[in-house]
């Protein structure tokens, strides 16, 4: 990282300032998003070649890529058997044996000019093994100049042969012998800029090597690197960049968490006033993880701090209960509550459960929806201004400009993956202060908890409602699904209810999928003949959702077919089965909300997968996941490793952060140990406060003062 002008200057250069890089390339460089000499240092290889020696044909190994020298013996255009596809072969060997090489796009007389029969040439590909016979696909070639030592040839090109070699990600119209060019002039002219700004204490404990040295390597690694490591990301060069990201990221989470500690918040008393009343009220009891969690939220409003809590919480575990009770102890000291909800169902959900409740305790809850008309608004807008509701419960539009609170205690987020670090900040600032509780019912893993909400304190229930049942989880192919029907007809004869669910409303032009409307109509006259079927999709009324969903409630519909609105709130104890119409076509994070919405009573109940006919390798990978667990937080792993990080969350909005180099599934054990030296060092350093600190304070907010905040401490 720059810390002198001639550093900031070096790195902060565009691209067309290297030698090979003029109007037409750049562009490419940009699409790869590298617009600085600084952004393409950090583009590293995506994996290594080995050309530190050449093969004979009878060493080449199945799968990997080698490189070996070869005589032309016969070559040719023939047709494949298969397809009816033509091909363009050429037969290779030396003294040990031969190979075949096969193009599938080509033009035959430029592959006839490549490599005329007899000719010697230097090829490079993986090697690929189709019964008895070894092929390489598309390798690159370089021929040979007749009765020249190929050795010799290789000396004279370091940068493509006798070495390991880097493989760049690469776009349109930029080859690998250009991107080598490219970042071997690059990395020789600017690496050394960059400078690391953390303490040589904890480089060396962490048996780190220099920045520069680490870019050096990890372009061009040395003759004597361990190809495997290299290929895993395991190798030093990589360890010293990747910590080096998630020290500054984990340092920013602790100064962020330091200076929630430092900043006067409101210190609640706890009167009990509403609170003891609603527990006599409640029809049952808390869980003992309610308990503990409400005990855990209690000391936080009862500091002088702002609470900044995480609350982990499984599909049915409680978290809207221990929501209200926190939001009762503010509203017990004269302040307000925002709820915020992802979706307006969610929030017209939270509306009718929370708003039941605090209606009991002559308190005043509103719903703030961004479809309500400017006059409903302007009133519900008025009444929170003037201080004459308790408790708002909305979607996004709480957090727009004009909504202004009387006082505001406490913020509560539901549903925060799909929120970001923006959205808590602006909620936040809607108040002085005030307590924040973020919620979620989607378990993420420690690694994104981590990085995401490192500046959070977390709170985990970790146990169901007594009386919850396992539900067992089945696949049904195509082919079955009429033992599922038989199934949910089963339970309805002996007077349980059913869910299906489908992921669409009605046919869209460009979808195979069963329409839900259709379904409820055929399913209706056919299968289900004689059981009462409702219907329930997003595009329905309020008053008409409300009055299918109390009928189903009410036990006045037996079958209730739906797209994924009740994916969230719908609690009926007497649904025993969930059947998932192409369930391949599902998140696993929504399989497993919807799962939750049957097994709430004492009856034993069932989740069934009915996938599309043609499904990925990923889809099936996700509902043998569904298949084997209800564990939420290893469903939440899972997921995490089919999709990666940036997936799992949605969207780049959910805060979490551009690594260039480090991946949070590979680098778990490097994320941990650079997120306690970062904790170690904002206590040692009191904050970054003391002189020795400045450096690294000036590094962080270099990289992540807009992104956390921060600039405020500069």
């Amino acid at each position: 990282m720059p810390t002198s002008p001639a550093a900031d200057s070096a790195l902060n250069q565009t691209l067309d300032s290297i030698r090979g890089v003029g109007p037409r390339m750049l562009p490419k460089l940009e699409k790869l998003g590298l617009k600085t000499v600084e952004d393409a240092l950090y583009h590293l290889p995506s994996r290594y070649e080995d050309r530190r020696q050449l093969k004979r044909i009878n060493q080449l190994r199945s799968g990997q890529q080698e490189v070996f020298v070869g005589r032309v013996l016969a070559a040719g255009e023939s047709t494949t058997t298969r397809r009816r596809r033509k091909v363009y072969e050429v037969i290779v060997g030396d003294d040990t044996g031969q190979i075949s090489l096969k193009w599938f796009r080509y033009r035959t007389p430029w592959l006839k000019k490549l490599l005329p029969i007899g000719k010697r040439a230097v090829l490079i590909g993986e090697v690929k093994h189709f019964s008895a016979t070894r092929e390489i696909h598309h390798p690159d070639v370089e021929l040979l100049p007749d009765n020249v030592d190929p050795l010799q040839v290789l000396q004279q090109d370091p940068l493509n042969f006798g070495r390991i070699l880097p493989v760049y990600p690469l776009t349109d119209g930029l080859s690998q012998k250009q991107a080598r060019k490219i970042w071997s002039q690059l990395v020789e002219a600017n690496a050394d800029y960059v400078e690391s700004q953390i303490p040589d204490e904890i480089l060396q404990r962490q048996r780190l090597i220099p920045l520069a040295d680490a870019l050096h390597q990890a372009h061009w690694p040395h003759k004597q690197s361990d190809l495997q490591k290299l290929e895993q990301g395991r190798d030093q060069s990589r360890s010293s960049l990747v910590f080096d990201e998630f020290f500054f990221l984990e340092l920013g989470l602790a100064l962020k968490r330091a200076g929630v500690k430092l900043e006067e918040g409101i210190s609640f008393k706890l009167e009990h006033r509403y609170t003891l009343p609603l527990s006599k009220m409640l029809p049952f009891k808390l869980t003992d993880a309610q308990r503990r969690v409400l005990g855990e939220i209690k000391q936080d409003m009862c500091s002088p701090h702002p609470m900044h809590r995480l609350l982990q919480g499984d599909v049915g575990s409680g978290k809207t209960m221990v929501a209200l009770m926190s939001a009762l102890i503010a509203i017990e000291n004269q302040t307000q509550v925002a709820i915020v909800a992802p979706t307006e169902i969610l929030a017209e959900q939270h509306y009718k459960t929370i708003g039941h409740w605090l209606q009991k305790l002559d308190l005043k809850t509103v719903l703030l929806q961004g479809s309500m008309s400017v006059v409903d608004k302007r009133e519900v807008l008025q009444q929170i201004a003037d201080g004459d509701v308790d408790l708002i419960v909305g979607t996004h539009a709480i957090l727009q400009e004009g909504v202004e609170f009387h006082r505001l205690g406490l913020g509560i987020i539901d549903e925060q993956h799909r929120f970001g670090v923006k959205q808590r900040s602006l909620l936040k600032h809607k108040g002085q202060n005030p307590d924040m509780l973020v919620m979620t019912a989607t378990p993420i893993p420690r690694t994104l908890s981590m990085t995401l909400y490192g500046d959070l304190s977390v709170s985990v229930i970790d146990q169901l409602p007594p009386g919850r049942k396992p539900i067992t989880t089945l696949k049904f192919p195509g082919a079955q699904r009429s033992k599922a029907y038989q199934l949910i007809k089963d339970e309805i004869e002996q007077g349980r209810q059913a869910y299906i669910v489908y992921p669409l409303v009605e046919e869209s032009e460009k979808s195979d999928l069963k329409a839900a409307t259709d379904a409820a109509e055929s399913l209706e006259n056919t299968i289900f003949q004689g059981v009462s079927v409702g219907l329930l999709h997003g595009r329905m009324k309020s008053s008409d959702k409300d009055s299918v969903m109390n009928d189903f409630r009410d036990g006045k519909l037996r079958l209730l077919i739906s797209t994924t609105v009740i994916e969230v709130g719908v609690d009926v104890p007497n649904a025993t089965v969930m059947m998932i119409e192409h369930a391949d076509r599902f998140g696993l994070s929504q399989l497993h909300q919807l799962r939750g919405r049957v097994g709430r009573g004492a009856d034993k109940s069932y989740c069934l997968l009915l996938p599309s006919d043609h499904y990925s390798e990923d889809a099936a990978r996700r509902m043998q996941v569904m298949v084997e667990t209800e564990d939420g937080f290893r469903i939440a792993e899972a997921d995490l490793e089919i999709r990666g990080p940036g997936d799992f969350l949605g969207t780049r909005q959910a805060g979490l952060p551009d690594f260039r180099v480090a991946n949070l599934l590979r680098d778990v054990r490097l994320l941990e140990s650079a997120r306690q030296e970062a904790f170690a060092y904002i206590d040692k350093t009191q904050n970054l406060t003391a002189a020795a600190a400045q450096p690294v304070l000036d590094e962080l907010l270099r990289r992540w003062g807009g992104r956390l905040e921060l600039a405020a401490i500069g």
